[in-house]
């Protein structure tokens, strides 16, 4: 079975599901043992499973606290205690022994197995009478130090489990997986009092994001065949045509899957099904009428007793070549979207490769599949029956024509001038990267001082956390402080991460946006002093990390070698931005400020006590931090054994001043005879890019788009800011995105655009039908920018592959319009009482019918995706409302404007009569 991906949704993370484990009798240090080591190994065996990351509660250890004044007066050194420690806990081989024919496997088993058998570890031994562990130290059940807590909701300390998707993977089929294990281990693995609850779960965003593009595709398909009903007014075309488009669609998920593929939501969300169908009713159409002609000529019943497939036959070849060629055109159009890189293309790749294989399939049914059913469905009683609906349409349309016509050195002037200032209303376009999508969620970031301790950070959060609860609309919270103690997130205390699941927008009681509710929030929250507050999303925000390299969605890096060179115009470039309308979230990434007790050891000195610099250190970091000896085992289980002094002795420059460092001749001396102890501002995190060293200034845009935020920020940050030599600026994150997309679209689009020349320049063999056709480009464009103007979207790469989709599309009318015109030029020497107008008028007239249903079929086709605000509906959006724009400008175009155009190109030609070439 096919598989409809989330593609879209996992680009930069692989993050798809989180949970607590939750117990009500269990401490915090049980879970995350059996987090560590029960959960963790089932979950990794699923397939696609790239990682578990966990999150809070307290790392099991044993601990041995050295009481530092009995240590020296039993002249025991916490380098000695670790080596007495770590040779104790020892097994070894002894090869093997032949006995009886057997052969036994020799091993010395030498492990320690509970807290009494560390205690009785033998340290030293004082004219005879030994010292022990317990002698010196207290051994307990203990925990690693904490770098970070989780709480949810009301609970202050849980623990967080975060799965990470293999890259590749189909997040459904995972997530699939990934509960049935979850379940297995709630009902049979884990103890009764244990269970894995469920936070996060990217499948609720899937069937979200599915639901609403399904339901838009659903739409898109009964519009596109209520059209063809309405101008065709026969059940059996419209039944034929509306095959097309599962067949085409069955076509391109094979192709699909054959390459490896899976058609995403994106690509789903964005396919127009009037364009997939639109060759198979332009062929139809002409069967149709060909066959009608055909039985008004004969007569009913004689026509019925006629062979169908010659008549057909004629009709296709009549109809094939322009038909092939226009379908060649609109999938050349989509070759620029291959080009794209990194984030874009792997959003957009997909769409191209789904569109592209659906319109080959369906080319392919209209040459096969649409003839064979043809000649099956209307093999009798074909005749034209008398359409209100299309009888309207014409008279309509030929009377406007008609008005264009007589009037055409009026319009041709005003159509350019109307052309030129639509063009010009692009520069009236907000422009951005991408439309956000809607997650359902919101990730907030609360960065605190540097200097702030583990235990303020989690008062600041659980504070927090309650707040976010006291709004109607927010169904779950849970916050993360610090760092998993994997290290697998480089951060600090002063790092606060809040996962805010809010209910469905149709649920709230308040009618308001998603933006509104995050003003409120941040009403309540700008009490706290010294915090920085980032609204984002889940997904969001760890796209925006990957791709800015810093925690903020936009970043302004600042490169240099000197700290306080950058700080001081971070300082500078921040009150800049801070006055620019349309920038939130504003703070700057600190590279110093964090406290450090800071031991230097003099070497000089060291030499005068016979003191190395290993042993200095080595009792730095045992006594102050804790080091692990050995390790204990609990069958599969095994936990650091860590030495480390109490709290007291380790707590202040003076305790730790009077740390015993062993010198060569055996002697003690204080650590601060041979070094100096002394409190610095020192540097919390190093940034590097390309090998530079920077400072960050991040913020977000809300309430105003991308490009005129970034360039107002700009021109008033070089105005005002002068660097030194070998400093320089940077703009990251979406903004360098958006710069590389649009870059890569003026590279390929000019090369499109010739290849489309080239193809119609085969198809007509001489450059002034292929320059003709060209003509639909602009009016195209110039009706995209207009549906963005109206309905208020930006600009951003979406609506450029609208444009890009376009190109292919307005040509396709061009095609079929040069063709007939010719068609009915070269008629008029059989009929000498038409002139060159009357051409052009028949030849409006003739394929009025299939050109207006083609462009409605296209435009209605994408009007659900265009109209949709459901989650998911975001990324296809601007693409459809673009496309619907253009498909107006350009239908109008043809029909009305296009034919004085093609007047004005041949009007001496075909009034000289040379015509033979045509």
């Amino acid at each position: 079975m096919y598989a409809l991906s989330s593609t879209v949704l996992a680009i930069v993370t692989g993050e798809i599901y989180r949970y607590t484990l939750t117990s009500n009798k269990r401490s915090v240090r049980e879970l995350k043992t059996i987090e560590d080591w029960v959960v963790d190994r089932e979950i990794r065996s699923v397939p696609g499973i790239a990682d578990l990351n966990s999150f809070g509660g307290e790392v099991k250890t044993y601990q041995i606290t050295v009481n530092p004044e009995k240590a020296l007066q039993y002249n025991v050194t916490p380098l000695e205690l670790f080596d007495a420690v770590s040779k104790s806990n020892v097994n070894v081989g002894g090869d093997v022994i032949d006995q009886h024919g057997q052969a036994f496997v020799v091993r010395g088993i030498g492990l320690l197995n509970n807290i009494d058998e560390i205690k009785n570890i033998v340290v030293n031994n004082v004219k005879g009478t030994p010292i022990y562990v317990k002698t010196i130290g207290d051994v307990t059940e203990s925990s690693l130090p904490r770098l970070g807590q989780v709480g949810r909701d009301k609970d202050p300390d849980v623990v967080e489990g975060i799965v990470v998707m293999r890259k590749g993977e189909n997040p459904s089929e995972v997530i699939k997986a990934l509960k049935i294990k979850i379940n297995e281990l709630n009902t049979k693995i884990l103890p009764d009092d244990v269970k894995i609850n469920t936070f996060y779960d990217r499948e609720t965003l899937v069937d979200f994001a599915t639901h609403t593009v399904l339901h838009n595709m659903m739409e898109g398909i009964i519009f596109v065949t209520v059209i063809v009903f309405l101008f065709m007014a026969d059940w059996r075309t419209t039944l034929i045509v509306s095959l097309v488009i599962p067949l085409a669609l069955l076509f391109a998920f094979m192709c699909l899957k054959l390459k490896g593929m899976s058609a995403n939501l994106l690509s789903m969300g964005a396919i127009d099904f009037g364009i997939i169908i639109d060759a198979s009713v332009v062929m139809v159409e002409g069967i149709f009428v060909v066959l009608d002609h055909r039985a008004k000529q004969v007569g009913m019943d004689n026509f019925n007793r006629l062979s169908k497939l010659g008549m057909i036959k004629q009709a296709c070849m009549v109809n094939g070549k322009g038909i092939f060629f226009a379908k060649l055109i609109i999938i050349t159009g989509l070759l620029p979207i291959f080009s794209f890189e990194k984030v874009e293309g792997k959003m957009f790749s997909p769409l191209a490769w789904t569109l592209g294989f659906a319109l080959l399939g369906a080319l392919i049914l209209t040459f096969t599949f649409v003839p064979a059913m043809a000649s099956v469905l209307l093999n009798k009683n074909v005749k034209e029956r008398h359409n209100v609906f299309v009888e309207w349409v014409t008279k309509t349309c030929m009377f406007v024509y008609s008005w264009c016509f007589r009037l055409r050195k009026v319009m041709l002037p005003f159509t350019l001038i109307t052309l030129v200032m639509c063009l010009a209303c692009f520069e009236l376009l907000g422009t951005e990267f991408l439309p956000e999508l809607n997650e359902g969620a919101i990730y907030v970031r609360a960065t605190g001082p540097l200097s702030i301790s583990l235990k303020e950070s989690v008062k600041i959060a659980n504070e927090m956390r309650s707040i976010f609860l006291s709004f109607d609309e927010v169904k779950q919270v849970v916050s993360q402080t610090g760092r998993p103690n994997d290290g697998t997130d480089a951060t600090g205390f002063y790092n606060i991460e809040f996962h805010v699941d809010i209910y469905p927008q149709d649920q709230w009681k308040r009618k308001e946006t998603k933006e509104d509710l995050i003003r409120r929030m941040q009403d309540k929250l700008k009490f706290y002093p010294g915090v920085d507050l980032n609204f984002s999303q889940p997904i969001s925000d760890n796209v925006e990390e990957a791709v800015s390299g810093v925690k903020g969605s936009i970043v302004v890096k600042l490169f240099g070698d000197d700290y306080k060179i950058i700080e001081n115009k971070e300082d500078t470039i921040y009150s800049i931005l801070k006055g620019v309308n349309g920038i939130a979230d504003l703070g700057v990434i600190r590279d110093l400020g964090q406290p450090e007790l800071q031991i230097n050891l003099n070497q000089a000195k060291m030499a005068q006590y016979g003191v190395v610099s290993a042993d200095a250190n080595a009792v730095i970091e045992m006594a102050i931090g804790g080091k692990a000896a050995t390790q204990i085992y609990e069958g599969e289980k095994k936990f650091d054994l860590r030495i480390r002094y109490p709290e007291d002795f380790r707590d202040n420059e003076r305790s730790i001043g009077d740390l015993r460092v062993p010198t060569l001749n055996g002697n003690k001396v204080p650590l601060r005879e041979i070094a100096d102890i002394k409190k610095i501002t020192g540097v919390s995190m190093i940034y590097r890019d390309d090998h530079k060293r920077y400072g960050a200034i991040k913020f977000s845009i809300r309430g105003r788009d991308m490009g005129s935020t970034i360039k107002e920020a700009q021109e008033k940050v070089n105005a005002k800011i002068k660097l030194p030599k070998s400093y320089f600026l940077q703009w990251a994150g979406d903004f360098e995105n958006q710069q590389r997309a649009t870059t890569r679209l003026s590279q390929v689009v000019p090369i499109s655009l010739l290849l489309i020349f080239f193809i119609l320049f085969i198809l007509f063999g001489n450059f002034r039908d292929s320059l003709l056709v060209l003509n639909n480009v602009p009016f195209a464009i110039a009706g995209g920018i207009l549906a963005l103007l109206i309905t208020g979207v930006n600009f951003n790469i979406s609506a450029g592959i609208g444009f890009i989709a376009l190109f292919g599309i307005c040509v396709q009318n061009g095609v079929i319009l040069i063709t007939k015109f010719k068609s009915n030029i070269k008629d008029l020497r059989n009929h000498t009482e038409l002139r060159f107008p009357d051409a052009l008028r028949m030849g409006v007239e003739d394929r009025l019918r299939p050109l207006v249903m083609t462009a409605m079929m296209a435009a209605i086709g994408l009007l659900p995706a265009a109209m949709s605000n459901g989650i998911g509906s975001e990324a296809s959006k601007p693409l459809a409302i673009v496309v619907i724009g253009g498909l107006i400008t350009n239908t109008t175009f043809n029909l009305f404007i296009f034919p004085i155009i093609f007047y004005w190109a041949y009007r001496k030609r075909v009034e000289s009569g040379n015509i033979g070439r045509m």
